[in-house]
């Protein structure tokens, strides 16, 4: 929970025994609310008009103490959204743009990394940091990393006046906290990347904002860009939670903007690793990545969510000198905000995650058994 939880506005979902199938439910006072007399979905939740209403209101069913879907007596947690488009944006920190231009040098080898690393970071590195992307300074950078033939594509999205914004799972398709999370097989360089992820209604609105672990496949990509799917959309990849912090007077973007998301691995084998990334060192602004994501051109109907990328990329050797990270099985991960609470997970192999069964339709049949049809 955040460290603020009492004076947090919380959604979630969960799977509840009781109701026989997920429901959207708020967080209030240390139990959970079944919000599904207002709306069936977390989607269609958070188009309504009244939403403050609704969570104003003091007779919603309650579903008992949050423990009890931690510890798996009535329930457990889901991903808290369900019909929205899950998308992500990509190079939107200064770090993170120089280790995917190592991976795109490396072609994907971990173990040329350290030898790339340290013939661009002194000419890379310091030139990107504090630059806003789109602007006048950057186009400057540009121009003289083309004359000495160090320009990337990542370097294009990550400060020139496009982002990367990619799709990064199906709706219905993330994981919520506590379940596993999935690295392909094929992997031998990977990582996690604890990331901000805005909550935003189908007109564009950003109602508020959540953690999630972007799992990356490092050799994939590094590979081709063009592989960039199969890097990221894999069973398990991708988590969302613990809850959706709506904005309101005690939390807004303006503390967002000034968050911090931390993470800690810790391996079967004792190996640790942590770190940290401030929102204040992102290259493009949450409105700006919003609305190259939703506008006249693109639109989503369900609303989205958008990942808005991390500075954390781990280089930390765990297998050998100059190897960097990957992950091990069993490892687990915990990202967290202090406004926003914990996600944690436990990493295991896509093809030993639990398969994704549960899609849209499953849900639609499951509301309408439930009668709740005419709430979608």
């Amino acid at each position: 929970m955040p460290q603020d939880a009492s004076d947090a506005a919380l959604l979630g979902r969960v799977w509840s025994e009781t109701q026989a199938g997920p429901c959207p439910v708020l967080l209030r006072q240390g139990h959970v609310f079944d919000l599904s007399g207002a709306a069936a979905t977390i989607s269609g939740l958070l188009e309504r008009d009244d939403l403050t209403a609704i969570l104003a209101s003091t007779d919603l069913p309650d579903l008992g103490p949050l423990e009890s879907f931690l510890d798996g007596s009535a329930g457990h947690l889901l991903a808290p959204v369900d019909l929205q488009a899950i998308k992500a944006a990509g190079v939107t920190f200064a770090d993170s743009m120089l280790e995917r231009v190592i991976e795109e040098q490396a072609r994907g080898d971990s173990a040329r990394a350290n030898e790339v690393r340290a013939r661009l970071a002194p000419v890379i590195g310091e030139s990107l940091r504090g630059v806003r992307a789109g602007s006048e300074k950057s186009r400057e950078i540009k121009a003289l990393l083309q004359d000495m033939n160090l320009w990337s594509q990542y370097l294009e999205v990550g400060i020139g006046p496009d982002a990367e914004i990619f799709t990064k799972a199906q709706p219905m398709s993330a994981v919520g906290c506590g379940d596993r999370v999935g690295i392909h097989p094929i992997s031998e360089w990977n990582n996690p990347e604890p990331e901000i992820v805005l909550v935003v209604r189908s007109d564009g609105t950003i109602l508020g904002a959540t953690l999630g672990n972007d799992v990356n496949l490092r050799d994939v990509e590094g590979r081709s860009a063009l592989l960039l799917g199969k890097a990221k959309d894999n069973n398990a990849s991708c988590a969302i939670g613990p809850f959706i912090r709506l904005f309101d007077a005690q939390f807004t973007k303006s503390d967002l903007e000034n968050a911090t998301v931390s993470l800690r691995v810790e391996g079967e084998d004792g190996f640790v690793m942590t770190g940290e990334s401030p929102m204040q060192a992102i290259s493009r602004t949450p409105d700006d990545l919003v609305g190259q994501m939703l506008n006249r051109s693109h639109q989503y109907p369900d609303g989205a969510v958008l990942f808005l990328g991390t500075m954390f990329a781990p280089v930390k050797d765990r297998r050998g000198e100059g190897q960097g990270f990957t992950h091990e099985t069993g490892d687990r991960v915990e990202i967290a905000s202090p406004r926003l609470g914990t996600l944690v997970n436990w990493v295991e192999r896509t093809d030993r995650c639990p398969e994704w069964q549960f899609g849209i339709g499953a849900l639609m049949r499951n509301l309408i058994a439930r009668g709740l049809g005419d709430r979608i």
